[in-house]
This record gives structure tokens, sequence and C-alpha cells, in this order.
């Protein structure tokens, strides 16, 4: 039997994304679409908060990028290392129903692993769903499969056209809303930026809109503050208030403001951790 908290599989997606399943029963048997959960790689580590990306029995998968040293950290765990905490489910589940016509399912980038089990629990619901997954270029695109899976239509749009559909996603949506495709409900989950055009489009197509937030997260329990946003007019805390809101209400562009704050700190705390990984030799 593995030990808590063991990875029992580690996958490498993309050179920048790996996913890890981890043994966790008890998390996994409470577990819902939606929720999260927040990990340190060592009892010195930081807290890192990640969407649960699919669980079986006993174990919790999530899907991670190595976008600073704490990811970059985590990535050097392998099959048999044990993490030092691993914390949930956490946050509100996405509600979950059948409804009368279709639904879309928007991901972007990383985000397609927290819409994968969204649009999973929709079309086991017994909805039409369509999944539209969005990347830069081919060679990032990730669980092509298991969205085709987890759908009735899955579409792939490319920012550079090397693969599926040219363009973003908001652009394969409006292309299906204009075909005639009526959406009773429309989840839009992945970078800032995509959300915000994601509900503002819905919004012109009166369609009712609900957009995953992951803002800067320390303890995942409201207690201290950092997760705050604006919906509605009010203030909200996406670890214990959501992360799932209603999209034509959140202020975008704060959120993006503060989700901005930290960057240079971020890339610069990147840059040293991965020269003392690799002993001063960048890597392309």
């Amino acid at each position: 039997m593995p030990k808590k908290y063991e990875i029992v599989h580690k996958k490498v997606l993309t050179p920048e994304i790996s996913s890890i399943s981890v043994y966790a029963p008890l998390i996994a048997k409470k577990a819902q679409p939606g929720q999260f959960i927040i990990l340190r790689d060592n009892t010195e580590g930081e807290r890192i908060p990640l969407t649960i990306s699919s669980h079986t029995k006993d174990l919790v998968t999530v899907v991670f990028q190595k976008a600073g040293a704490s990811t970059i950290d985590l990535d050097q765990l392998q099959e048999g290392d044990c993490l030092a905490d691993f914390v949930g489910p956490l946050g509100k589940p996405t509600p979950i129903k059948k409804y009368t016509g279709r639904v879309a399912v928007l991901g972007g980038g990383l985000g397609c692993a927290i819409a994968l089990p969204v649009a999973k629990a929709l079309h086991e619901a017994g909805n039409q769903v369509d999944l539209i997954g969005g990347f830069k270029t081919k060679h990032l695109v990730i669980l092509e499969d298991d969205m085709k899976a987890a759908s009735t239509n899955l579409y792939i749009c490319t920012d550079d056209g090397t693969y599926g559909t040219h363009g973003f996603v908001t652009d394969k949506l409006e292309d299906l809303i204009k075909e005639g495709n009526q959406y009773d409900h429309v989840f839009a989950i992945g970078p800032l930026i995509m959300m915000k055009f994601a509900a503002k489009l819905t919004e012109k197509y009166n369609i009712p809109t609900t957009v995953s937030m992951s803002p800067l997260m320390i303890d995942g329990t409201g207690m201290c503050g950092g997760c705050r946003l604006t919906v509605g007019g009010e203030i909200k805390f996406a670890c214990v208030d959501g992360p799932d809101f209603d999209g034509h209400t959140v202020d975008f562009d704060e959120a993006i403001a503060r989700n901005r704050s930290y960057k240079l700190f971020e890339d610069k705390e990147r840059e040293e951790h991965l020269c003392r990984l690799t002993g001063g030799v960048r890597h392309a």
C-alpha cells in the first residue's frame, strides 16, 4: 500500500507541465469538480493551491506548471516520493445539473486540466457539452483524449494555428453561437484575460457564465484575505466563497492588477532558483 501523500504516478505532459497522482484516500472520497487542494512538497516549502483535475478511490491527480521556485521544486519529486502536506478538498464544488439545452466549457492552457472534471461531470449528468480548449501552439496541447471523452464535441484552438482552429476560445464560442447553437450556460476556466473576454462575449448574448478564479492564496480558509476579489461590488474570498463566481459580476481588471503585484519578484525568484538548480547553466 502506498504511503501517506505518496506520488503514485507522475506524467510529464509538456516540458513545463506535469501531473501527479497522490495517495490521499480521504480527500479522494470527498472531492468534487471545481474543488482544490493545498500542498507542500517539504516542511520548509511554500503552500501551493492546485485544482483537482481528477480522482479515483484512493488517488487525487493535480496538474501544475513550473511557474515559480515552488513548482520547480515540486517537479523534482518523482514516483515514490511523499509530499509533506496535502490538504483538501477546499472551496465550493462547481454546481452540476442537467440543463435543458447545451452547455459550453472553455479551458485555456493549464485551465483545461480544471475544465476537464467540470465538463466530465456535466456530460455524465446528461448534458450536451461543447468543450473548447485553447493553447498557444500545438506542442502545448494537453489532455486531448481525456477532454474528448468528457464532452459531446471537443474543439481545440491554437493561437498560432498550428493545430485545430486558428484563434482564441472566445472566437470559437462566438462562431458556434452564430451557427445557431444555443447555450444554457458557459463555464470559463483559464487565464484571467481569457475569462474576462469570455464573460464579455456571453454577456452580449445573455448567457449565464461561471468563471473559476485562482488569485494569490495562502491559507485557503479565508483567514489571510490574500485571495480577495470584488464580485458584484462586494469583497469575496476565492478560497471559501469560490472558486466559482458569476463571470458577469467579477471585477476582472482589479483581479488582473492584483495578480501582477508580485510578478517581478516571482520572475527574479524563478531565475535565481533555476540558476541554483543548474549550477548557473541556463537551459532553453
